[in-house]
């Protein structure tokens, strides 16, 4: 068993990257993520792990900086909040495209445009619509606590090695500025040349030898066709993932006649909101999404044929209830709840939001 440290959210973030061998961050600050570059620049990790640590002068040059470092087969990442995300998005269009692993972290706050620095779940279209251009998806992870935020990066870092896809970790304010306990792991040593070779050989641009051919890391391809048979080679990988990693939490649903469906810091107000609804005699349960793509689809269309009806649980106008009405297909009525531009809801306006719901409002 590791370290027990009380740390943010942020911070357990810092501490994570340089504990699981990640070889690069690069990032630019901005609120309410900047303790996971200033914690970094505290620890010094380029003295202990040889691990190099930038700030950018953009997000714009952070994104491409990591597109480099990924395509020589190391594990890079960076950080940033809603706004400095979509500043990024053509870089990691690219990153998809070209097909290299990468750990994104979006901390996200009020919007649209410069918004507040309160936290907000409003990015979730961003996260698992693409964002970017062009066809591709991000494998989203959405903590809802500090030791997911540690936990998380380096399942992250695991994941988009096992598919060769950026991978991102959907956070908020909420979590990313709250303090708790977290079990701390050993320092894993980052990988070295001929480790890299083993694991990324087959694509990464370590250079020609005698013994390797040269690899060339692109998402252009300027013939109509050669560029379609990559797409479908990336949607067949998709499909892959989505049969295989999809993760998610139950909370009371094996009775339940009313499905709360949330994630992230939303998913620790519904917890609560659930135990005042069976105090009050209402059946509620809670499902979290810890994937946000891949969905839960499977789960929550099994739910459907036991529950009266879901609630999605959202700091947003209402995002992921798109994803929670799909999954259903008309079986059982679905209403959203939110609160917007980074007001925080209480669990007894959840518990209200959901009797509404139960007496037939929206």
């Amino acid at each position: 068993m590791g370290e027990l440290k009380l740390m943010k959210g942020n911070e357990a973030i810092a501490e994570a990257a340089i504990h699981c061998g990640c070889d690069g961050y690069f990032g630019y600050p901005i609120t309410p993520q900047s303790e996971i570059m200033e914690t970094l620049m505290v620890e010094k990790p380029w003295e202990t792990t040889g691990m190099v640590v930038l700030q950018a002068e953009s997000e714009v040059a952070s994104i491409n900086m990591l597109y480099g470092g990924a395509a020589c087969g190391k594990k890079v990442m960076t950080s940033s909040s809603s706004p400095g995300i979509s500043l990024m998005l053509e870089g990691i269009s690219y990153l998809a495209g070209a097909e290299l692993p990468c750990l994104l972290v979006n901390v996200v706050r009020g919007g649209p445009g410069l918004g507040t620095i309160q936290p907000s779940q409003a990015d979730y279209y961003q996260t698992t619509k693409g964002g970017g251009h062009g066809d591709y998806q991000l494998i989203a992870l959405a903590p809802a606590s500090v030791q997911e935020m540690y936990d998380f990066v380096d399942l992250g870092f695991e994941l988009a090695f096992k598919y060769r896809n950026p991978a991102i970790i959907l956070s908020d304010g909420v979590i990313g500025q709250m303090m708790e306990k977290v079990i701390v792991s050993d320092v894993k040593p980052r990988w070295t040349d001929a480790e890299i070779q083993k694991i990324s050989g087959s694509w990464a641009t370590t250079g020609k030898t005698k013994d390797r051919a040269r690899h060339i890391a692109t998402s252009l391809d300027l013939e109509a066709e050669k560029q379609e048979i990559h797409n479908h080679k990336l949607q067949a990988k998709y499909r892959e993932i989505e049969n295989k990693e999809v993760r998610f939490e139950e909370f009371q649903t094996k009775d339940a006649e009313y499905l709360l469906v949330a994630y992230g810091s939303s998913a620790r107000i519904c917890q609560k909101a659930v135990e005042i609804c069976r105090s009050k005699g209402i059946k509620a349960g809670l499902l979290r999404p810890i994937t946000v793509w891949p969905y839960p689809t499977k789960r929550v269309a099994e739910l459907a044929h036991q529950v009266k009806g879901m609630l999605s649980v959202e700091m947003s106008a209402g995002q992921m209830v798109t994803d929670v009405r799909l999954a259903v297909s008309g079986k059982v009525p679905v209403s959203h709840f939110g609160r917007y531009g980074g007001v925080i809801p209480s669990p007894g306006e959840v518990v209200v939001a959901l009797e509404k719901f139960i007496n037939g409002g929206n």
